[in-house]
């Protein structure tokens, strides 16, 4: 790749990592977008809290209706789904509402099981945007089958591997290191000898969503 084309693609790329941080600071939370950047001390949001345009960093007003926004676009952004897809998922969960399981819990248990998902929790990429990428460059095998498409839901006994073909390409050098590191969900063992993960319990969150559900549930209830 020459200089021109290859200085076009940076410039892009930071065009779309500035984008990413004005969605945090103009949600107030770290949504963690850009993955171990972050964690430092860079992160937008530490080094100024306050929405992007604003000149003062006095909080504005927001109506009942700005609030219940700002909490979907909160848990919208954080597992990078689409507007489409979100109110899908949300719009099934309603419709279980009294019938079974808590319907929050079912909301974040049919996101969570998505193939994108469970990629970034097994630590093979630093963000949900980078996982979701993965995915549908054919990376990964499930039960033996390459999958590409992020939003496959994945359930207990199915068993999620990093292609052989992909494990030495450039994306993937160092990961056995970072994997040694991660921090695995309760609901999965890994084996890092064959970079294999079997689900062995229902896919549940374990960190705490910067976002009300109940509040998302009245934004989709209008």
């Amino acid at each position: 790749m020459d200089a021109g084309p290859r200085k076009r693609e940076e410039c892009k790329n930071i065009k779309m990592d500035l984008q990413k941080c004005k969605i945090c600071r103009r949600q107030g939370a770290k949504l963690f977008l850009k993955g171990e950047r972050c964690f430092s001390a860079k992160c937008s949001v530490m080094k100024r809290p306050y929405p992007p345009g604003i000149k003062t960093k006095m909080p504005r007003k927001s109506s009942e209706y700005g609030k219940e926004l700002k909490e979907k676009q909160k848990m919208r952004n954080w597992y990078n789904l689409r507007e489409r897809q979100f109110k899908t998922y949300v719009n099934k969960a309603l419709k279980m509402r009294g019938k079974a399981e808590d319907a929050g819990s079912l909301l974040v248990g049919k996101i969570v099981s998505r193939l994108d998902n469970v990629v970034f929790r097994l630590g093979f990429a630093s963000s949900r945007a980078k996982a979701r990428q993965l995915v549908s460059h054919n990376h990964f095998l499930v039960n033996g089958k390459k999958v590409n498409i992020p939003s496959y839901e994945t359930g207990i006994g199915d068993k999620i591997q990093l292609s052989p073909n992909s494990r030495k390409k450039a994306g993937f050098e160092g990961i056995e290191s970072v994997l040694k590191k991660q921090k695995f969900p309760s609901w999965v063992e890994f084996d890092l000898a064959n970079f294999e993960a079997k689900i062995i319990g229902k896919p549940t969150e374990d960190t705490e969503i910067p976002a009300e559900i109940l509040t998302i549930f009245e934004y989709y209830s209008k």
